[in-house]
């Protein structure tokens, strides 16, 4: 896609995870190095999960501990580093990398203007990452904001057509910390309620149910409900089917959103599914939607595979940087 008028702006090329180098601001900056070191090792191999508890919709901690069980390949940063810079890229900024097939003279500034430095994304792995004193797990459930927990902490909600991938996402998340565990259903509209996670004391995760098929009766009430009184929510995280892209649903989901003045964020799950023609064609008429349409959204899409874990460390940074978690990065 090509911009409009005679000016022909500059394309940004794909973050060089080989040699530290901080390159101009956009719009919006973010502060910091935008490189990773290079390493080659060969990659570990995939270790088995055994059972643990499970419960629709929620993160429990597995009796008997983590032992015996070891996060999946490509959870971790150290993981990532082993690979080749090529195939590393495409792991953390799979954006990014998407944007090295646009045409010649394309506009690019809405591929990299979230790009965090190796230190930030470790900062952020961190933060998932639980530890004795630092305990992540399922608080409780609720259909009424009265039944929610006390609003204490920072706040980030996930919500998403069902069938999106939202729970095989907040599974790839919490991936670092092998005591707690996501159930994912292969039956659309598993969450019929409002599940509530706390990551140490940093912030809340929220897994909204889903919207479309097999939707709660009260979904409309339970959600608007959440939107409008929780003050203490910093951003939304808004999932999008990345083979089909935007549906019927979703955009009755933005329109309530912008409606409410909430600040959110699309994600676009099963990356991995898709086509690279198929996604970047997706990609493209999303980013001109947002454009032209919204007013509260992000202007970045995070694109996302949680099979191969494209896409999740640079999430977690996000999420990490939304609930002011980050200071290193600019707020936006």
């Amino acid at each position: 896609m090509k911009t409009k008028g005679c000016r022909r702006p500059r394309r940004r090329a794909a973050p060089d995870l080989d040699n530290p180098c901080p390159r101009g601001g956009s719009r919006r900056r973010s502060a910091g190095p935008r490189s990773l070191p290079l390493r080659s090792a060969p990659r570990p191999p995939p270790s088995g999960a055994g059972p643990g508890l499970r419960r629709a919709g929620m993160l429990l901690p597995r009796a008997g501990g983590a032992a015996g069980r070891c996060p999946p390949p490509l959870a971790a940063l150290s993981q990532v580093l082993r690979l080749e810079r090529n195939r590393r890229i495409g792991v953390v900024f799979p954006l990014q990398k998407l944007a090295r097939y646009l045409a010649p003279g394309a506009d690019t500034e809405r591929f990299g203007l979230f790009q965090p430095g190796l230190a930030a994304l470790q900062r952020a792995e961190a933060l998932f990452r639980s530890g004795r004193d630092h305990a992540i797990g399922y608080v409780s459930s609720a259909v009424r904001m009265a039944h929610a927990p006390p609003p204490v902490l920072p706040e980030v909600c996930f919500i998403g057509r069902s069938n999106v991938g939202k729970s095989s996402l907040i599974r790839a998340l919490f991936s670092l910390s092998p005591e707690v565990e996501v159930r994912v259903s292969k039956t659309p509209g598993h969450t019929k309620m409002m599940n509530f996670f706390k990551v140490g004391k940093y912030f809340t995760l929220v897994d909204m149910p889903g919207y479309g098929y097999r939707a709660p009766q009260d979904f409309v009430e339970m959600v608007e409900a959440y939107l409008q009184e929780r003050h203490n929510l910093k951003r939304t995280f808004l999932l999008v089917d990345g083979v089909v892209g935007l549906q019927k649903t979703d955009h009755i989901a933005v329109e309530m959103l912008e409606e409410f003045g909430i600040p959110y964020v699309m994600v676009l799950t099963k990356i991995d599914r898709a086509s690279r023609g198929l996604l970047l064609k997706n990609v493209l008429e999303i980013q001109e939607f947002v454009k032209e349409k919204t007013q509260g959204c992000f202007p970045q899409l995070f694109l996302v595979s949680s099979l191969e874990f494209s896409g999740v460390h640079l999430l977690r940074c996000f999420v990490a940087h939304v609930t002011g978690n980050l200071p290193t990065v600019e707020a936006r």
